[in-house]
């Protein structure tokens, strides 16, 4: 019980330091601290995963309108890039591009109040259909997924990173994702 209270109080507090300077322009909802705990012990990944944990704990204090699947760590040495997978499909609410790129902005500050990492990786994909008798693994293996976001910012570039969304400057969208945002097509 008393384990359970101190990683409540942990999240509340993590979210209560990121959330003064990196308060969500969407229309975030506040997740319960043990969903929260939960989803960043579940969905942290790489060979800094208690990092990816200690990031997690501050994201998933937040339900964003774009589902973040996962969150990655790796480092060498001194050296640490966090990387945020998200899923381009089963928003939790209406998402059009400002929206999106307002997520994606303070999702990046987030992860560097959070963490000491040099570089925060984004990407957003989507499911793509395959046939289950295929293999998913080796030489015949065929992808499941496609990317149709990426954006890689360093900590030295977030104070620019504003400009560079609303330019499209050094990112990558996927011409379907990007006209879906805009609403000509059907979610």
């Amino acid at each position: 019980m008393r384990l359970v209270r101190f990683a409540q109080l942990t999240v509340v507090a993590a979210s209560l330091i990121g959330s003064a300077a990196f308060a969500p322009r969407a229309n975030a909802v506040a997740a319960p601290a043990s969903m929260a705990e939960l989803d960043a012990v579940a969905r942290a990944e790489g060979n800094r995963r208690a990092e990816a944990i200690k990031i997690g704990r501050v994201l998933f204090a937040t339900i964003w309108p774009v589902q973040i699947m996962h969150v990655r760590v790796d480092g060498v040495g001194r050296h640490a890039v966090a990387g945020l997978a998200l899923s381009a499909v089963k928003f939790h609410q209406a998402v059009d591009r400002a929206s999106f790129l307002n997520e994606i902005e303070v999702l990046v500050g987030r992860t560097f109040a959070a963490s000491g990492v040099e570089e925060v990786d984004v990407w957003a994909t989507i499911p793509i259909p395959y046939d289950a008798r295929k293999p998913v693994s080796g030489d015949f293996a065929e992808p499941t997924s496609r990317t149709v976001f990426a954006l890689t910012c360093r900590r030295s570039e977030f104070a620019a990173l504003t400009a560079r969304l609303r330019a499209d400057r050094d990112v990558y969208w996927a011409e379907d994702f990007r006209a879906r945002l805009r609403g000509r097509l059907n979610p």
